[in-house]
């Protein structure tokens, strides 16, 4: 009877989708809506003394490639792009062009994807989508704002250097020319950060009813710093609570941060209660951004305060949500200073994070259990942390956000004390990163490897790096629970030669450039696309010893 039920509730919901006249690429957009988890390391709170800030989750248009600097005559204008996600469209075609900005007669390379990340100064933005109220929602379709977050990413990596330069000129960008959510229609978050500092922004829209000069501002914003000793997660929810301009090093905002809320009865300023911007522009919150707050205060700051129990210690306990907690947002701070300071590694693990052990955990749910030929019960080995959507069904498993998730993503790990081609590197990975290997690419190269370039979401194709991670993902579910420890086997010896290696080649680019800093560049160069090439030909090997080992005619059929 509940899977005839769910069965039911998911006919209807498909039909309310196509009454609405979602097409699939508008449904899969809204998919990925909730879907990135932001970590910010100040450059106290890191093991090696680096700024760090990272993104996950991020849209399928995984293709990356070196935009390089470029000149321009004065007086020339830049276009504004819409459709920048789209992976259906020609490599370095970039949408529709529904807007033009003046532009600039330098701009400095960058790497650009979907959501582009990282230029060649050490600048790099992580970006995450945040839920607002309705009555703040536009689109395309329903207003004259022209400026998406991803686009204003893609303007700043191009014209700016540090992290307050991107703030100043992206926040101006959506003031001036109105903010179009592209995601949802829902608000952004952006983890800006530079080689001495990091900044979380947070961008709402206006609504469709505003018109570009009306002397009325496009967004409304507010950005604060992360302290040097600290870290944040900014998991799909606005993240910023009191906000104190009297202290410019770690607060900004927009002339309306305030005045919209007053003026829509979000706030009242004669209530004597302080101005929670948080609580003024967000909705009520949701399970799937709580959970990873809590996650990540639990696991990096236990001794902070007393945080829920929410560790799995009884079979049963994820079902009892009578007596599980709903803390408040307000009981998570907006950065803490961890227990230990963090790694590149460390954020690599949270990023692969599956709520292993907690009542969040989906291969803890009891119908993954199968008799284990003592008079006990044991795990199938089918179960996985990713079952698919038919999988939930037939077993009635409830879906959990977790913060591993498909599309692609980064940890971008700055560095102060070296020249910026050799300082800056981008940990960058394809398709699910529980899965995939994270490639270190040096700011300063000038070419990407032809697979991480190619990938036709349609069509399978060989030269694809993001097709070989995928194919290997795929043959996991023929026994996950064994298959995962072939894949580590395989695969963390690899990653993990390249964390080891990262001094040796640094030394080595540092000693190229202080003679000839383009001979350094070639040297990272070759040295990222070889890196490339062996994640490529691990997984292609993986695939193969993958489905010899565990083919279905060994399955007992």
């Amino acid at each position: 009877m509940k899977i005839r039920r769910l069965v039911l509730c998911c006919g209807i919901i498909f039909g309310i989708l196509i009454f609405l006249g979602l097409s699939g690429r508008e449904s899969e957009r809204l998919f990925y809506r909730d879907a990135c988890t932001d970590i910010v390391v100040g450059k106290d709170a890191s093991a090696d003394g680096s700024v760090i800030t990272s993104h996950t989750g991020c849209c399928d248009e995984c293709r990356v490639h070196v935009v390089p600097a470029q000149t321009f005559k004065r007086g020339e204008m830049a276009p504004v792009y819409y459709g920048l996600q789209d992976v259906r469209k020609p490599l370095k075609e970039y949408g529709k062009v529904i807007g033009y900005i003046p532009q600039v007669e330098k701009t400095y390379a960058y790497f650009h994807s979907g959501y582009s990340h990282m230029n060649e100064h050490q600048l790099a933005i992580g970006e995450t989508t945040l839920s607002q109220r309705d009555e703040l929602k536009v689109d395309i379709e329903t207003g004259k704002q022209i400026m998406t977050i991803e686009q204003a990413m893609a303007f700043a990596l191009q014209r700016c250097k540090t992290a307050r330069e991107a703030l100043k000129l992206i926040t101006s960008l959506v003031e001036k020319y109105g903010f179009l959510p592209s995601c949802g229609p829902e608000s952004e978050a952006l983890c800006i950060a530079d080689p001495e500092e990091a900044w979380v922004l947070e961008v709402f829209s206006v609504g469709p009813d505003w018109e570009p000069g009306s002397g009325k501002l496009g967004a409304i914003w507010a950005a604060q710093r992360v302290p040097d000793d600290q870290i944040a997660i900014v998991p799909n929810w606005s993240t910023i609570k009191e906000i104190d301009l009297s202290r410019p090093d770690y607060f900004m905002a927009s002339e309306n941060y305030r005045q919209v809320a007053i003026d829509r009865g979000w706030y009242d300023p004669k209530s004597g209660q302080p101005f929670i911007w948080q609580e003024a522009y967000s909705p009520l919150p949701r399970e799937w951004a709580v959970s990873r707050y809590w996650l990540f205060f639990s696991t990096f700051a236990p001794s902070y305060k007393k945080w829920p129990d929410k560790r799995l210690t009884a079979p049963f306990k994820g079902y009892d949500a009578y007596h599980q907690y709903l803390e408040p947002l307000s009981c998570y701070p907006f950065s803490v200073k961890p227990d230990q300071k963090l790694s590149v590694q460390d954020v690599i693990a949270f990023q692969r994070s599956v709520f292993t052990d907690t009542i969040y955990d989906m291969t803890a749910d009891t119908d993954w259990f199968v008799p284990d030929g003592k008079g006990g019960m044991k795990k199938s080995p089918l179960t996985t942390p990713f079952p698919t959507r038919d999988m939930r069904e037939l077993l009635d498993i409830t879906w959990r956000r977790m913060v591993s998730r498909g599309g692609y993503g980064m940890v971008a790990q700055l560095r102060s004390w070296l020249p910026a081609p050799v300082g800056g590197v981008y940990w960058f990975y394809l398709d699910n990163q529980h899965i995939s290997t994270y490639v270190p690419i040096y700011a300063g190269i000038q070419e990407i490897a032809a697979s991480y370039k190619t990938y036709d979401p349609d069509k399978f194709s060989e030269d694809s790096a993001r097709w070989a991670i995928d194919f290997v993902d795929n043959l996991l579910y023929l026994r996950w629970q064994e298959a995962i420890k072939d894949l580590r086997e395989m695969r963390d010896p690899l990653e993990g030669g390249f964390f080891a290696n990262q001094p040796k080649v640094d030394a080595q680019a540092l000693e190229l450039y202080k003679k000839d800093p383009d001979q350094a560049k070639k040297f990272l160069t070759d040295y990222t696309k070889k890196n490339m090439e062996k994640i490529v030909r691990m997984y292609k090997d993986l695939r193969a010893q993958l489905i010899t080992k565990y083919t279905n005619n060994k399955l007992g059929l």
